[in-house]
């Protein structure tokens, strides 16, 4: 692939080569239509298989139980800030959210507009360098749910077990940034989104797993568009969906199944993480952001030893086809993002730049 680089970059990230290339003549002719994918009538057969063909995969790569609906929404993930209290709150209500970083913070903010949003978890004074062990935080039994992120791209953390909610409480995980990077038990949550950008496919299409019961529980004053159940009645076609960005999910959930499913990427990111965590690790030079226990398999976060070593090696790294290695503005330092289709040979390419800069380097 001499005309690609390496894209480290946090989202929209790299995808993989081969749906590229099947893409890129898909938008020209679509099975021999002598239309695009994005040509086509979102009411068409052709894109009527496309979108049940992946909501089979993606029920079959997470073993989906019946009891839960599948839906391809608009909005990005940000909108299910508000549309989960929308849907799952009601003034005098309460719910709990464990607050691990910045998107945390903003569906906190969303959720006060619907009714009581409790915080039995912060990180925040920590500098979000970690997330909750299992039992250090209290949740009301009384919560209409316990929200939660699962992995933090700005910071680097990510739950390596996922938070245990009390009995009859929803479990709701934004779930945007590490999506499918491991095996999940899908029927120990009420509620899981995901934008797409990340894992499964460009912006555009945000995926949402909700419980049967769930959808029941919307107030009357929901508008239309807004209601969970509005999309599950009609299969995610209520209006016109996103058609090309949910055809390119289904291209990538093909990849992930040939490749061998979740628990083979799962191997994959987790070597791929293991391979910069020990650089961090060997040498004071790169100091890791998140507590080694919290650590992300997504994005790895770390800063050298001043600013200016740190926009040399972005610059250096970059010159050698490794691009989007910044990091976010508010913690600054240099994040890796390892997403799905991140190859491995990229990997071993930057964690050796990371070595040679180290020692041609020095503080």
């Amino acid at each position: 692939m001499p005309d690609r680089i390496y894209n480290f970059s946090a989202g929209p990230a790299t995808l993989p080569y081969s749906v590229l290339q099947q893409t890129a003549k898909d938008v020209v002719n679509f099975q021999d239509s002598g239309m695009g994918i994005v040509e086509i009538s979102h009411r068409s057969p052709p894109f009527a298989a496309v979108i049940a063909e992946a909501e089979s995969l993606l029920r079959e790569l997470l073993a989906i139980p019946d009891n839960y609906k599948t839906l391809f929404l608009q909005g990005g993930a940000s909108s299910q800030f508000f549309m989960v209290p929308m849907n799952l709150l009601a003034p005098g209500k309460k719910a709990s959210y464990l607050n691990t970083g910045v998107w945390s913070k903003k569906a906190i903010a969303e959720a006060k507009l619907f009714g009581e949003a409790l915080v039995p978890y912060s990180s925040e004074t920590g500098g979000f360098r970690r997330v909750p062990s299992q039992g250090e935080n209290q949740i009301d039994p009384a919560s209409e749910y316990l929200y939660f992120v699962s992995n933090n791209t700005i910071y680097g953390t990510q739950y390596q077990k996922m938070p245990v909610a009390p009995d009859h409480v929803p479990l709701v995980a934004d779930m945007s940034s590490d999506f499918l990077s491991r095996p999940i038990e899908v029927s120990k949550f009420g509620l899981i989104f995901a934008g797409a950008q990340k894992n499964l496919g460009p912006a555009g299409v945000t995926l949402v797993i909700i419980r049967d019961d769930l959808l029941e529980r919307a107030p009357a004053s929901v508008p239309t568009m807004l209601r969970y159940k509005t999309h599950a009645d009609k299969g995610s076609m209520f209006n016109t969906p996103p058609c090309f960005a949910v055809y390119m999910v289904r291209e990538v959930l093909k990849w992930l199944k040939n490749l061998g499913g979740v628990a083979a990427i799962r191997d994959s990111n987790e070597e791929k993480a293991s391979w910069l965590y020990q650089v961090i690790d060997d040498t004071p030079y790169y100091r890791g952001h998140a507590e080694a226990a919290s650590r992300s398999r997504m994005n790895v976060t770390f800063n050298l030893p001043t600013p200016e070593l740190e926009k040399k090696f972005v610059a250096e790294a970059a010159a050698l086809g490794m691009a989007g290695l910044k990091g976010h503005s508010s913690v600054g330092g240099c994040r890796v993002s390892i997403y799905n289709a991140m190859p491995q040979e990229g990997v071993k390419t930057l964690v050796a730049f990371m070595r040679r800069f180290a020692a041609e380097n020095p503080a």
